[in-house]
């Protein structure tokens, strides 16, 4: 079978920059298969060059392949010719992104980033859209570093996940010093309050305290920070008190875990109240701190069982329809609004997609199968977050069909300067009705593909 495949064995040394794509049969004219992986391109042979699981190396004549896979060489040899000169921010190197968590290593270049996309079933219009909006992002920056005008801890987690889920890194060229300084201002945030809590709204209720969106900042501003430590690993440039201040968060959000394993407001001192409340909402954004804090490696007292407690409660909220929230339609907090969150906070902290995150998944494409997501009707951005990271997490034709109905819309949407059209939701606390929030909800569902 080889011989008939192999045209000649060669030495292979990849090309810069370029992915390997993963194990796939491929079929010639004459129906043979081979199972093995493609690397290269020889353009003055017409060959696809690829490697089998054994390491071996060879080239298939082009001219020889079937039209599928004719067109799958072509896809991923323009991703190839569109990566960078280096693979990494400050011109890291390949064997330097293995000192990541795998999840991580495809932002960091701009072909690993196509392939994750053309595997999802996306376009590269898609990170066209990203860098459009990361370039506003940019613009709009505070002077004092933060993005917002109000909830700026939360505002800033959102954009830096945005820059970090592309790659970005304070070794970034192009935005670098955005993302650095974005980091200092939650870093210096959260130095303000003895619970290090990433928020101007950190006091309870004898401090202070103005609400519980100080909780909800909390959450989202941790994964940033966590997300910026983990990335680290592959750049040269040091942050004063990265470290130190993603291990108070994460530390703060163990201890106030109440005992149904969610997260609530109201304290009396610091704005959480770890009593026995629960908030499901407000939970799934911690879900995404934890798991994030799996990813760092680092041995934090209480993460483990912090985590089990926290999948107890995911699965005590599941109703029979298998969605997760209230089952009744016209409650606040229901099923058809919070079972992404949910669904991808149990994949995300099992690391599998469970009997649970399946039944979830179900529930989520039944109900958008009865209710298409439509910008100028059900625009709960929110909730599309939520799916989003739901069904690419668990994977197949949930995913895929999801991606073609929402994707469109979302690019639709983009003006030139990077910004997004504000659509009509059915939901109002799905809604995005901030510029800021929404431009980084609409960034952050594009990147699913390699976040």
């Amino acid at each position: 079978m080889k011989r008939a495949w192999c045209m000649a064995a060669f030495s292979l040394s990849l090309l810069t920059g370029a992915a390997a794509a993963e194990m796939r049969v491929w079929t010639n004219t004459s129906g043979q298969l081979i199972e093995a992986e493609m690397v290269g391109v020889n353009a003055a042979k017409r060959a696809v060059q690829v490697r089998l699981k054994n390491g071996a190396e060879f080239e298939i004549a082009i001219d020889n392949l079937s039209p599928p896979d004719k067109a799958y060489a072509k896809d991923h040899w323009v991703a190839m010719q569109n990566a960078p000169a280096s693979t990494a921010p400050g011109g890291t190197s390949e064997a330097s992104l293995k000192n990541l968590p795998e999840s991580f290593r495809s932002r960091f270049a701009s072909a690993t980033r196509l392939e994750a996309i053309r595997r999802g079933g996306g376009t590269p219009e898609m990170d066209a859209a990203v860098v459009t909006s990361l370039n506003l992002f940019k613009t709009r920056q505070n002077p004092d570093g933060s993005w917002g005008r109000s909830n700026k801890g939360a505002m800033t987690g959102f954009v830096l996940q945005c820059f970090l889920g592309h790659g970005e890194t304070p070794d970034s060229a192009e935005y670098g010093d955005s993302v650095m300084k974005g980091l200092m201002y939650l870093i210096t945030l959260a130095k303000q309050n003895p619970s290090g809590i990433f928020s101007s709204n950190w006091g309870g209720k004898t401090t202070g305290g103005l609400g519980g969106a100080g909780t909800y900042e909390h959450a989202i501003a941790t994964l940033a920070v966590g997300e910026a430590y983990v990335t680290a690993r592959v750049g040269s440039k040091s942050l004063p008190g990265l470290r130190e201040s993603f291990e108070t968060a994460i530390k703060t959000i163990i201890s106030q875990q109440t005992s149904r394993g969610s997260w609530a407001y109201g304290g009396e001192t610091i704005v959480y109240n770890p009593g026995s409340g629960s908030d499901l909402s407000l939970a799934n954004w911690h879900f995404q701190a934890l798991n994030v804090a799996k990813a760092t490696g680092l041995k934090i007292d209480g993460l483990h069982s912090c985590i089990k407690k926290a999948l107890s409660y995911i699965e005590s909220t599941q109703t029979k329809e298998g969605g997760f929230g209230g089952a009744f339609r016209d409650a606040h907090y229901n099923q058809w609004s919070l079972s992404g969150g949910a669904t991808a906070g149990h994949i995300m902290l099992t690391g599998k997609s469970t009997p649970a995150a399946k039944k979830g998944v179900n529930f989520i494409s039944g109900f958008l199968q009865a209710e298409p997501p439509d910008w100028e009707k059900n625009c709960n951005l929110y909730c599309w977050h939520g799916y989003s990271n739901a069904l690419f997490l668990n994977g197949g034709a949930e995913w895929t069909t999801f991606a073609s109905q929402v994707m469109p819309q979302i690019l639709a949407a983009q003006q030139p300067d990077g910004s997004f059209n504000h659509g009509r939701p059915s939901w109002p606390a799905g809604d995005a009705a901030d510029a800021t929030y929404r431009q980084a909800l609409c960034t952050l569902i594009l990147e699913t593909f390699y976040r």
